[in-house]
């Protein structure tokens, strides 16, 4: 395992091979045998397991439930609405035959051409034009609305440059998809969502995330507005977190999804959509982790505390199961994750340097003489310091010790991002900035023709205009490129 430490590549020297190291190396993912997709490891899904069930009761608590809609979308869907269609149609894998036969030579089997579908399906990019088909059964009346719907689904877009988490054409994620009776319902129903999204990156993942609004041209295909959370990682790249969209009535009038309402007038309904993905974990490793592997969050570590004690013979090992275990009972009471690693093929140095770079919270370690003494060794991830501590209070000692540690790493990452935002008011200044890395505060005349010129010549783009800003980003000025009239400073970044 020191082997496999010292193969770490350091973020200083390659921070993408460093992290593509330690995905693999963690245990969280691997390449799979098909371009493009991965498989993610148990220790891996473990943590979106813990992502996953703690948004999904933060989708309940907004009184949102679950539904599945199928994997296969009609080709003619995605044509009925045209910017949709338009922004994913270089993505999409398209099913043209339902059946294979045996080769005629026995080399294997052959798609059959008889089997040819009449229409292709879509593997679905997002389920936007699935879902707008089912509820226009469902909805006839007010009385049917809200609709608030959310499915747990994998889908596929065909990405040529992959990286595990971060940007793999088949994904796991999560999207929310509402019908309401007014405009003011769906527009607050897609900010509240973004909310959610905020509360659950920074209170759960410890990543502290801008909100704002995207610009016209970094807008999801087919929304009138696009929300944001956007992050910051340790290579002073942004990380497009999680996104809601108001998309207005287009999915609705490409579907027919008319009701009637309290006045018994005709009208479409107002549509939202949201998601977050497996990109989390991508989000999640590379805001906290370091050169000894990963840093995780206590509130979504699988194991949260790891216990591993150190004997000389059976005698030694058997007082130490009896009090250790005490301890973890203890602490699994709690509704602390536990795990008593007193596995005798595997060296104390080895589980030690094992559980740093899965990026296990808390280290417990008891040898002969802590047993004698009543104490125990214990060890915190974010920061590598040892304690010695009496094991009296050993339980409420680690329950806050993992409070501690959770609120550590995100004031250490807000810190860097506070950091590394900087305001400039010349195009020259931003040019310089860019090269650094971070977030910038700048002017822009809000003209996408001034958008797309930037982005051309430096690769970052408007990561979103942010809801919150201080006074003077809020001040009208001049925009840093052409010089006109701009409003506000907006965020801009080069991004993952």
């Amino acid at each position: 395992m020191a082997k496999e430490l010292k193969e770490l590549t350091k973020r200083s020297e390659n921070y993408s091979q460093w992290y593509n190291d330690l995905v693999v190396k963690a245990d969280l993912a691997e390449q799979s045998a098909v371009r493009g997709c991965m498989v993610i490891k148990p220790y891996g899904y473990a943590i979106w397991e813990k992502m996953q069930r703690q948004l999904d009761d933060m989708f309940k608590e907004t009184g949102h439930v679950n539904a599945y809609f199928p994997l296969l979308i009609p080709k003619s869907y995605l044509s009925r609405e045209a910017d949709h269609v338009e922004g994913f149609a270089k993505e999409c894998a398209v099913v043209t035959h339902y059946r294979l036969k045996n080769a005629p030579d026995g080399s294997g089997v052959v798609v059959d051409p008889a089997a040819r579908l009449e229409e292709e399906l879509i593997i679905r990019p997002t389920s936007e034009t699935i879902i707008w088909s089912t509820y226009k059964n469902w909805i006839q009346s007010y009385r049917d609305l809200p609709i608030l719907c959310n499915q747990w689904a994998n889908v596929m877009r065909w990405e040529m440059r992959t990286r595990l988490f971060l940007r793999t054409a088949e994904f796991l994620w999560q999207e929310g998809h509402t019908a309401h009776a007014t405009r003011e319902e769906a527009e607050e129903e897609a900010q509240r969502m973004l909310h959610v999204y905020g509360n659950f990156a920074e209170k759960y993942m410890a990543v502290p995330v801008v909100k704002g609004v995207k610009s016209a041209n970094e807008r999801f295909a087919g929304a009138l507005d696009t929300y944001t959370i956007e992050a910051l990682m340790q290579d002073g790249k942004a990380l497009q977190s999680g996104t809601s969209h108001f998309l207005g009535q287009n999915f609705a009038k490409a579907f027919d999804v008319q009701f009637v309402d309290k006045e018994n007038q005709l009208q479409y309904v107002w549509a939202t959509s949201w998601g977050v993905s497996t990109r989390l974990m991508g989000a999640l490793i590379m805001t906290h982790s370091d050169d000894n592997g990963l840093v995780l969050p206590p509130k979504l570590a699988p194991i949260q505390v790891v216990i591993v004690p150190i004997y000389k013979n059976e005698e030694q090992l058997a007082a130490l199961n009896e009090k250790l275990g005490a301890i973890a009972n203890k602490l699994k009471a709690m509704g602390i994750s536990v795990k008593y690693d007193n596995a005798d093929n595997k060296r104390p140095g080895f589980k030690f340097a094992e559980y740093e770079l899965k990026g296990v919270p808390v280290r417990l370690v008891m040898g002969g003489r802590d047993l004698e003494n009543n104490t125990m060794e214990v060890m915190r991830r974010d920061t590598l310091e040892k304690q010695t501590v009496t094991c009296d209070g050993i339980e409420e000692y680690v329950k806050n010790l993992l409070d501690e540690i959770q609120e550590n790493i995100f004031q250490k990452a807000l810190k860097y991002r506070e950091e590394n935002t900087t305001k400039v008011d010349t195009y020259e200044e931003f040019k310089e900035q860019i090269e650094k890395g971070g977030f910038i505060l700048a002017h822009w005349d809000g003209t996408p023709e001034t958008e797309e010129r930037i982005k051309e010549e430096t690769k970052a783009t408007i990561r979103c205009i942010p809801f919150e800003a201080d006074e003077e980003s809020l001040t009208p000025g001049k925009c840093m490129v052409t010089g006109k009239p701009s409003a506000r400073r907006v965020l801009f970044a080069r991004a993952y």
